[in-house]
């Protein structure tokens, strides 16, 4: 779906922003991916880079942004936070782009938050952790993607009232983003009145998860709830559940529906009564159809042969809404500069994404709409949405 210029001149007519009369700037808009694409944690980053490139050629093919083409600046963090840092200084000294998104994993996005503040470099991200975003100390930053805590409601309701389970095991990897991600899950579930019976942070290649599975059982746990978008370890707890034959529910990350999970394990049945965090945008409905726009979007990415199959449709439209965002804003605009960019997502109401339709103000940089969050079974899968969860 390609941005036309005519569709960018209305939605800045619609965000209540006039298109002033500017000496044009030359070359590209370099748009900086801070992109896990490799180790235990790339399965995010993978989906999201096929939206940022079928955006970015989609933009270019119909005469990019004021006839400035868009230039996609990827760097490889590896899902390190060190390597993160580096690549986010790289991006603002050297690189010199106008916009930055990611990274997509929040171990890293913390450690890179107050540079990029400290640059004033407008910057998106769909990373969870609740922090990260705080439009005092962070002016720059954008979320377009639920909070954890967005999350964690979800899981925690479905698992109490819809389940009517009381008694959990909490499961995180041991980045950042999984401890703060369980530290938090197990304070709600408590506040609300459940018991949580086991917890642990298990790394994400370790190789055998039925110690941490059996001490859960023993404890007397009616439902696993894992919070990691590694797809290994994911695997991992759903097939040591089924060797042990241990007949209980696994809730938590929308990663546990990842195309990839399918691959490692042992037995299809070893997907039931997994629930995923979804999307009201990437779910069917009782007919078996998405909402329109996301049914228009799909049939773009099949005809420009993205692959659906192994990943999660909202991490490939989100990666698409990201760029179209940076885009949308320089051509309302006609401007790179911080306070430009920054300032039109500002004004940002009900702006029409594929993943969401996000809304941003001076002092709410939230731009994810809690209505838009459902729970999802996790095997149903096809083209990477997916059908709700029972009930």
């Amino acid at each position: 779906m390609a941005i036309q210029r005519r569709g960018l001149l209305a939605g800045a007519a619609l965000l209540g922003v006039a298109r002033p009369v500017l000496a044009q700037p030359s070359g590209p808009i370099r748009i900086g991916w801070l992109a896990s694409l490799t180790g235990a944690a790339s399965a995010p980053a993978i989906g999201f880079d096929r939206g940022v490139q079928f955006a970015a050629a989609s933009i270019n093919a119909a005469g990019g942004v004021r006839g400035r083409m868009i230039e996609v600046v990827t760097r490889d963090t590896q899902g390190d936070p060190t390597k993160a840092v580096n690549a986010v200084q790289d991006l603002i000294s050297r690189a010199k782009v106008d916009a930055v998104w990611g990274p997509t994993n929040s171990g890293e996005s913390l450690a890179v938050t107050p540079i990029l503040a400290r640059a004033r470099m407008p910057n998106l991200h769909p990373c969870v952790v609740d922090s990260l975003i705080d439009p005092a100390k962070y002016p720059n930053a954008f979320r377009t993607a639920p909070s954890n805590g967005q999350w964690d409601d979800a899981v925690r309701a479905y698992a109490m009232r819809t389940l009517g389970l009381k008694q959990v095991a909490l499961f995180g990897d041991t980045t950042g983003y999984g401890t703060t991600a369980v530290a938090a899950s197990a304070a709600a579930f408590t506040k609300d009145g459940a018991t949580v019976s086991y917890q642990a942070q298990i790394d994400a290649n370790q190789p055998d998860v039925t110690p941490d599975m059996l001490r859960a059982r023993d404890a007397g746990a009616k439902a696993i709830v894992v919070w990691t978008v590694a797809v290994g370890m994911i695997s991992r707890v759903l097939n040591a559940r089924a060797t042990l034959g241990w007949d209980v529910p696994v809730l938590g990350h929308p990663a546990l529906g990842a195309g990839e999970v399918r691959g490692l394990l042992e037995k299809p049945s070893s997907w039931d009564k997994v629930y995923m965090v979804g999307y009201r945008s990437c779910s069917f409905d009782a007919a078996g159809k998405l909402p329109p726009r996301s049914e228009a979007f799909v049939a773009d990415l099949g005809k420009a042969k993205v692959n659906l199959a192994d990943t999660l449709l909202w991490w490939v439209a989100a990666g698409n809404d990201a760029v179209r965002l940076i885009a949308t804003a320089i051509e309302a605009t006609g401007a790179t500069t911080p306070d430009a960019i920054i300032g039109n997502w500002n004004g940002t109401r009900d702006y029409p994404g594929v993943f969401g339709a996000y809304s941003f103000s001076p002092t709410q940089h939230n731009g994810y709409p809690q209505d838009g969050v459902v729970m999802s079974q996790a095997n149903s899968q096809k083209d990477g949405a997916f059908t709700l969860a029972p009930a």
